[in-house]
């Protein structure tokens, strides 16, 4: 009987001990990020996801369409977004906004632009605002090219047809990924054939591209600015209570229209570098950047921040 009682005192030692040790290894706060696949976003949130991570934070980049990535925030399965464009988002995610189901918590880049584009020597020809593009019809294969599905951009594009503005009910939008669609781009220009297509800044587009941004935007296309743009960060409901140092952190995490096309131009000259490598071996040449992120922020053990990051960024590039 006692050898029994023994076993027995011994086996539930044994899994209190794996219990214990199963939730203690798993202790790290999981942070869930949505991302959309495009460049500029993608070395965002790459960014995010190394600098949580270095801090104590188990942070997921998560891949999903605009349309989706505001369905997640608003049933709280992810906790936040650092792309929505604006104001050519708002048409997905203004009703969230206002039900209060998602939080346009702080904007992460202002001065961005978002328009439609078409190589430099179309606006030598002629094709140099929006009501110019039906006139070239012919010349353009009634075709005005997108991005992905879904995408807040293709969206305005489809709009713009379906109610005939600037005489464009002829069109048919081009949906593919972003490098198909540049690819397109790059092909028709090295053969002098015309194309509008979506363009944006920061992107490494406007250097491997000689292109302009047309004119003639208005308040129910890309803004009544010419397409120019603010990228916001936006929440799940709740997040800056729950996780009011990381909420910290994203008020923190700005970026300079010069530094994502610094980034982007290394990613398209050095080949094989990753989003992540190539901005980390951009702010290991520019410490104060991630200095101000982190302002403020503490290790998931309570330790400053930016010491602790500044650690995990020597082995980068080495």
């Amino acid at each position: 009987m006692l050898r029994k009682t023994s076993r027995i005192i011994i086996t539930v030692f044994i899994a209190a001990v794996l219990t214990w040790g199963t939730a203690f290894a798993d202790k790290s706060p999981k942070i869930k990020i949505a991302s959309v696949g495009w460049t500029g976003v993608t070395i965002k949130t790459e960014l995010a996801v190394a600098v949580l991570d270095s801090i104590g934070y188990d942070a997921q980049n998560l891949t999903m369409s605009v349309p989706i990535t505001y369905m997640a925030l608003s049933k709280g399965d992810v906790d936040f977004f650092l792309g929505n464009w604006m104001p050519t988002m708002a048409n997905i995610a203004n009703k969230y906004f206002e039900n209060g189901s998602v939080i346009q918590y702080t904007a992460n880049m202002p001065g961005a632009k978002y328009t439609l584009a078409v190589p430099s020597f179309c606006m030598a020809q002629g094709l140099k605002d929006f009501k110019d593009i039906v006139k070239f019809g012919d010349e353009l294969d009634w075709r005005i090219y997108g991005i992905e599905a879904g995408n807040d951009g293709n969206q305005v594009i489809q709009s713009m047809i379906d109610k005939n503005m600037f005489g464009l009910g002829k069109f048919k939008l081009v949906a593919s990924s972003e490098m198909a669609m540049l690819a397109q781009v790059q092909s028709f220009a090295q053969q002098n054939k015309p194309i509008v297509f979506l363009g944006w800044a920061p992107h490494s587009m406007n250097e491997r591209i000689d292109m302009s941004y047309l004119t003639g935007s208005t308040s129910e296309t890309f803004g009544g600015d010419d397409g120019t743009a603010t990228v916001w960060t936006n929440t799940r409901k709740g997040f800056d209570k729950d996780m009011p140092n990381v909420a910290t952190f994203l008020k923190n995490f700005t970026f300079p229209i010069a530094m994502i096309n610094q980034i982007m131009t290394s990613l398209h000259t050095q080949k094989g570098l990753s989003p992540r490598d190539a901005g980390l071996l951009w702010l290991k040449q520019h410490p104060d950047t991630y200095r101000g992120w982190l302002k403020n922020v503490t290790a998931t053990d309570g330790k400053p921040a930016a010491p602790v990051f500044a650690i995990a960024l020597e082995n980068v590039g080495e």
